[in-house]
């Protein structure tokens, strides 16, 4: 008889398992590692742990995060889309990057001016990473922001001596060729700046889910 189909694995799955079930053995492989600074600390916590959602995929995920309760890390969203930095995800730090770049109307939809709003706020950037020890980048590829702002963020995180781990998602097929190649190239510019990379694939909601799905709940 054929296996069941598994569920599809959702960003906030992923990143709430590592943050809630793994949050023990990456404390214990990070302080290991930086054991000689973290001994010289006095009173410091044994591992700073925070999650970036970059664009509307990443913030969206960062708020059920919230809302669903999950603890023991600082939670950011990042956008280029200064409507987007409201009110809707409390508890996370709002950072709007690109100011001069996109004048906070996001980046319609291209990764180039995405890339070119994170690399205009990289002080920013850096200086929410400073101090991390975990950093997980998470986004939706096949945007703007999501494919062109995280695999900056993830990259000035892994210069900075995070342990940098990215979850992404890819679009699905009926958004069309054009989102599809966007996203593909940002999720190998993601994979060269990680330590390690998680590809959900959206489609594979389609499969797993109940045929009327909502599509705002698939998103």
């Amino acid at each position: 008889a054929a296996a069941p189909a598994m569920r599809a694995p959702t960003i906030l799955a992923i990143v709430a398992a590592a943050l809630a079930r793994d949050a023990s053995a990456m404390r214990a492989s990070v302080v290991a590692s930086r054991s000689t600074v973290l001994a010289s600390a006095v009173g410091a916590s044994p591992c700073v742990i925070r999650v970036f959602g970059v664009g509307g995929g990443g913030s969206n995920a960062v708020g059920r995060m919230l809302r669903s309760g999950t603890k023991g890390a600082d939670f950011f969203c990042v956008n280029t889309d200064v409507q987007a930095l409201d009110a809707r995800h409390p508890g996370a730090e709002m950072m709007q990057i690109g100011t001069s770049v996109t004048r906070g109307l996001g980046a319609g939809g291209d990764p180039a001016v995405g890339k070119l709003a994170a690399e205009e706020s990289k002080k920013e950037v850096l200086s929410a990473v400073t101090g991390t020890d975990l950093a997980f980048v998470v986004a939706g590829m096949g945007g703007g922001t999501g494919s062109g702002a995280a695999p900056v963020i993830a990259r000035c995180a892994k210069e900075a001596g995070c342990l940098t781990i990215g979850v992404v998602t890819k679009p699905f097929l009926f958004e069309g060729a054009r989102r599809m190649r966007q996203a593909v190239a940002a999720v190998e510019q993601m994979r060269e700046a990680t330590d390690a990379l998680i590809v959900v694939s959206n489609d594979k909601l389609l499969a797993s889910e109940s045929a009327d799905l909502p599509i705002e709940q698939a998103f």
